[in-house]
């Protein structure tokens, strides 16, 4: 990502610090990037690194996932369960453009079967990806066309 997009430019934003997500931030953070994580009420009391920008909303998983989305410019799943699945139909119902990976073993590879429209308003496309390298390569490209002054990344799953 550093070699896509400036770290102050771009802000990672995540629903959480277990998983794969604890991962993602405590590389972001080590690269330099910006990290907010909007937690739900029921992990509003896990240790977050210094660093990271927490909204304690006090909201469940799936509103916390309305945020998460509505909050960010891009979605970008890795993989994950259904919570990552509802944030890629709120994605596309918000007009923001998700990035997929698919063939993880992980209960988000039934997306790799939709389409890339959800419906006939066609509102953003859902883009689907078995490598992680031409995701991030699609990922890069996109950031450096949008105008938008400070990116917000949305990683989940």
């Amino acid at each position: 990502m550093r070699d896509c997009y400036n770290v102050e430019d771009l802000v990672f934003v995540v629903g959480g610090y277990w998983g794969l997500m604890k991962v993602i931030v405590d590389l972001a953070l080590e690269l330099g990037f910006r990290v907010l994580v909007i937690p739900p009420l029921e992990q509003e009391d896990v240790l977050f690194p210094e660093k990271a920008i927490v909204v304690r909303t006090g909201t469940s998983y799936r509103v916390r996932s309305v945020f998460l989305v509505r909050t960010s410019d891009v979605l970008v799943v890795l993989g994950g369960g259904a919570g990552c699945i509802q944030e890629l139909v709120t994605a596309y119902t918000e007009g923001k453009p998700s990035y997929v990976l698919v063939d993880t073993g992980l209960p988000t590879d039934i997306t790799e079967k939709m389409p890339e429209y959800l419906d006939y308003r066609k509102l953003a496309p859902i883009m689907k990806y078995r490598d992680e390298n031409t995701l991030l390569r699609d990922l890069c490209d996109y950031l450096k066309t949008e105008t938008i002054s400070t990116k917000h990344l949305a990683r989940v799953g």
